[in-house]
């Protein structure tokens, strides 16, 4: 099969034939028709998480169930799915308390060697999926089924960036209705963030980027007022907005720590700071504890939105059917398995909000 490997961290892509095993036990291979590209795989791929290479990074896809290992009973060949990194055993500790994402077991993909190239270098299986690739090998827990007549460009963006900005507003923060939200950096989690706060029935959803086409667009996603954060001082414009006290919730997607920083200020007394965006390794934030403590304020960490694959998917892919989630409007541009570099310099360059590889079939 063609599968783009890194080999480099920091240049481009190469798209080259690599080998992949066949399943065992509670695994599964999927056949892709669609593939994301998500920061996080550009932010692996320039190094800022370490991670050993070559590999193959994406996971962020859809496709067509075509083999299961002895031990699979939530899908069958044929079926239409959506591929995620979230990995869960349903028994440990975390799994039973309904924190699948957090899943302390260790899978034997974990250490298999799955992809192989063309001379038999064992090649790396990125964020457990691997999906810039014709085809994934993953654990059935990684997949929910979804209609057959879905569009896949659409179900891929549900494995990951739907679900991260959605579910940290859903699951994570649980924010209730008639709360003050505030999401800085409206890129594909952001605009998910706001489809959650709207969807909880926010009282007021003020997005806040630095770039006016993104901000126009967080507007047709439900945001009830914009700031810009390179023309108008943020904390000031919540503030005026919230008659001086601030935003209940502060959810921020830009993964860095000064976002952290200079998103506090933001959040009233007994707020809370969501933190979605993974900024890299070692990116250290200050934050002022005796104010945190004196302001009785709350900071949370939301990995992948807290998601629970089997449950939350298959609702967002309904909602989506019903018109209630806007998907295709998250899709700027169609690229081919080739193309591919040119896709991820398009969503580097913050062009894009999501670029997604077709795969023909």
């Amino acid at each position: 099969m063609k599968a783009a490997v890194c080999h480099q961290f920091g240049v481009p892509l190469t798209v080259e034939d690599v080998t992949i095993v066949d399943p065992s036990a509670n695994e599964v291979r999927v056949v892709l028709s669609a593939s994301a590209i998500c920061h996080s795989d550009i932010a692996y791929m320039d190094g800022d998480w370490g991670g050993q290479l070559p590999t193959v990074y994406g996971h962020e896809a859809s496709g067509i169930v075509t083999e299961v290992g002895a031990g699979v009973t939530t899908v069958h060949p044929g079926d239409a799915v959506v591929v995620t990194l979230v990995r869960s055993c349903g028994r440990c500790f975390f799994c039973l308390s309904g924190n699948d994402v957090m899943c302390e077991t260790e899978f034997g993909l974990d250490s298999a060697k799955v992809l192989r190239s063309g001379s038999g270098e064992v090649v790396n299986h990125g964020l457990r999926t691997a999906a810039f690739a014709e085809e994934v090998l993953v654990h059935e827990s990684q997949l929910a089924a979804i209609p057959g007549e879905m569009s896949m460009a659409a179900a891929a963006l549900l494995a990951c960036g739907v679900v991260t900005g959605f579910g940290a507003v859903t699951r994570t923060a649980r924010v209730p209705e008639g709360a003050n939200v505030v999401v800085v950096g409206v890129g594909g989690v952001g605009l998910n963030c706001i489809q959650g706060a709207t969807h909880s029935r926010a009282a007021q959803v003020i997005a806040v980027d630095l770039r006016e086409d993104k901000l126009t667009t967080a507007e047709a996603f439900g945001a009830t007022s914009v700031v810009n954060a390179s023309q108008e001082n943020a904390p000031q414009a919540v503030s005026d907005a919230t008659a001086g006290r601030g935003a209940d919730y502060v959810f921020i997607t830009a993964g860095t720590a000064a976002a952290v920083e200079q998103s506090m200020p933001m959040v009233r007394r007994g707020g809370t700071l969501v933190v979605v965006g993974m900024p890299p390794t070692g990116d250290m934030a200050a934050i002022d504890t005796g104010n945190l403590a004196g302001n009785g304020q709350t900071i949370l960490g939301s990995k992948v939105g807290s998601a629970r694959v089997a449950d939350d998917i298959p609702k967002l892919a309904r909602m989506y059917q019903d018109g209630l989630l806007k998907l295709d409007e998250l899709v700027s541009n169609t690229f081919s398995l080739d193309q591919i570099n040119d896709a991820i310099d398009s969503a580097r360059s913050g062009k894009a909000v999501r670029n997604v590889i077709m795969f023909d079939r």
